[in-house]
């Protein structure tokens, strides 16, 4: 137990991070500064709590949110006042958006040191609007046992707030005044004497994370039986980042055996590396749907949608179309429904839902069709990438899906990346963890992210675009301290090849310049720059030796370099035809 009683301020800062750390809080992000400095000091003698020092806050935001992506846990993320939080702020909003655990404490100037020109001060309190699960400005320090009691109840209800009833960021602002080092000052030392810390930290529970994984709401046995007796449903599984992928994959399967629903599995969540648990997978279902024949006779009466909606705009399109019945499960209290169709939230997680007795249903002629058209472009997809010799982007998916070692952690950037993982992103039992920023959809801070999902973890892997990459080439400075192994297969097409596929690529100008945007950047000089390896990839078969074994430590960069428009002219030319063949 660390309480400093140097003086009033370290008194105050060393109890919120005994606190937080009694809650089971393990890792804190710290952005050098001024005025947050006891609370640096704090972090930094706490030896139970990985304190990271991160020059750029944007960076270290993203950082923080890769960490909390992987473990399920709030990360603390620490700056001084002015506009340092405010580059916090993207990160904030893709941890609302993809419901992720942040407990954000921004140090401010005292009352008297606001609106005066005092130098390093903007109105830092509801700095993120309404991004937050909840935000408080802490009240001044104070050695009184009556407000370190105030502290403690606070920072306790903060923790809560960031993982129930749905995880996101709590944001509290922190005012100090000085001094701030941990000068010592004579009244802390009666404080010190009546302290007693193991009754004042009494009754602190660490955690909470088993419950945040399972949503307890009751399902009515109306909702059971209809289900039940539909021999012509599905269920999509979205997007989804589960703590416990295997544990996730398995209540999917046994809903899909006791119903006999075919599960259309996006490639970022885990179903499609589990394959072995589901006999109904469809992972083809973007390119199925793309055949307006076998989409007219696959449209079914009712779906069960686990978490939100697939990238596939195919998918959705369909969707909307048929105004399918629907029903959303998941414990978030967001919506998850931008079709706004007619359905049915039901707050609970798949996990909680699966120990319901259900009646196992026949099998139905209409999940023999989903498998039949499953097997047929999965084939010629397949017969398609063994063969092809040229670097097209697309290929590196379906290659990353099948020579990765077994559970490695990817992090799959935004853009064309996601949609080439959902094309080619083949099924396999290698219990593969794929993550993602898909709560806000930005290219901002993914390296930041990626290194913080690999931080202390297994030897991870990061599929990006060039322009991604260049967005947050601050990521970099986190190399010194980053402790474990990121490979970063950069596709560099020289610009958005995202914006190929849309209908402004038709107008020149302004495309090019305004659109693709390319850069001309040389990755092996820029590499270099920040100490970083770097190789470029000359064919699948050199790509796949690099895939397997990963190194163990250090960042490295394969950069395959692709033609741009060529690739988007191959997907327009090739993507409808699997399904037709």
């Amino acid at each position: 137990m660390s309480i400093n009683f140097n003086n009033t301020n370290s008194v105050w800062a060393s109890t919120l991070t005994e606190t937080l750390k009694r809650l089971g809080l393990t890792t804190a992000i710290i952005c050098p500064g001024s005025r947050s400095t006891p609370l640096t000091v704090a972090f930094a003698q706490q030896n139970e709590v990985e304190a990271i020092p991160i020059l750029d806050e944007r960076s270290a935001a993203f950082f923080a949110l890769g960490i909390a992506k992987r473990t399920g846990i709030p990360v603390a993320l620490v700056c001084t006042s002015g506009t340092a939080g405010a580059n916090f702020y993207p990160a904030l909003i893709e941890a609302r958006e993809s419901r992720i655990p942040l407990l954000v404490l921004t140090a401010d100037r005292p009352p008297e040191l606001r609106d005066c020109h005092s130098g390093q001060t903007i109105d830092q309190v509801k700095l993120y609007g309404n991004y937050p699960n909840w935000q408080a400005e802490l009240a001044l320090p104070s050695l009184e046992m009556g407000m370190l009691g105030y502290l403690r109840q606070t920072m306790i209800y903060a923790w809560e707030r960031s993982l129930f009833p749905t995880p996101g960021c709590v944001h509290l602002n922190i005012p100090f005044r000085d001094p701030l080092a941990p000068i010592p000052q004579l009244d802390t030392q009666s404080l010190k004497l009546q302290f007693q810390p193991e009754d004042f930290f009494a009754g602190i529970a660490s955690g909470g994370l088993p419950s945040l994984l399972r949503g307890t709401g009751e399902i009515p046995n109306t909702t059971i039986q209809e289900w039940q007796q539909c021999n012509r449903g599905i269920i999509i599984s979205g997007t989804a980042q589960p703590i416990f992928p295997k544990e996730y994959c398995n209540a999917i399967s046994k809903l899909s055996q006791a119903l006999k629903f075919p599960v259309l599995a996006e490639a970022l969540s885990p179903l499609r590396n589990y394959a072995q648990l589901n006999s109904s997978l469809i992972s083809t279902y973007d390119l199925i749907l793309r055949n307006q024949q076998l989409a007219k006779e696959l449209i079914p009466k009712m779906v069960i949608q686990i978490g939100e909606l697939p990238t596939s705009k195919e998918l959705r399109n369909w969707l909307d179309t048929a105004q399918i019945r629907r029903w959303i499960v998941g414990p978030s209290d967001h919506n998850l429904d931008p079709l706004h169709g007619k359905t049915t939230h039901l707050r609970t997680s798949v996990e909680y839902l699966v120990e319901t007795e259900f009646i196992a249903s026949p099998p139905s002629e209409y999940l023999h069709l989903w498998g039949e058209a499953e097997a047929k472009v999965r084939q010629n997809i397949d017969g398609t990438m063994a063969t092809l010799e040229t670097l097209f982007e697309g290929k590196a998916a379906w290659l990353l899906s099948q020579f990765l070692p077994i559970k490695t952690p990817i992090f799959i950037s935004n853009s064309m990346p996601v949609r080439d993982a959902e094309f080619f992103w083949k099924p396999n039992n290698s219990g593969i963890q794929p993550f993602f920023n898909r709560g806000a959809n930005g290219i901002d801070g993914t390296l930041s992210t990626a290194l913080g999902i690999a931080h202390q973890n297994q030897s991870s892997v990061m599929l990006t675009g060039d322009l991604a990459l260049l967005h947050d080439t601050n990521g970099f400075l986190l190399r010194n301290k980053f402790i474990g192994h990121l490979t970063i297969v950069l596709i560099n097409n020289n610009g958005g090849g995202i914006f190929e596929m849309l209908p402004i690529s038709k107008f020149e100008p302004p495309f090019e310049e305004f659109f693709a945007t390319p850069q001309d950047i040389n990755f092996a000089q820029l590499c270099a720059t920040y100490n970083v390896e770097h190789e470029v990839i000359t064919s699948w078969e050199h790509f796949k030796q690099r895939l397997n074994p990963l190194p163990s430590k250090g960042i490295r960069v394969l950069e395959l370099r692709t033609n741009r428009k060529l690739d988007a002219k191959w997907r327009q030319e090739n993507l409808s035809k699997f399904a037709r063949e």
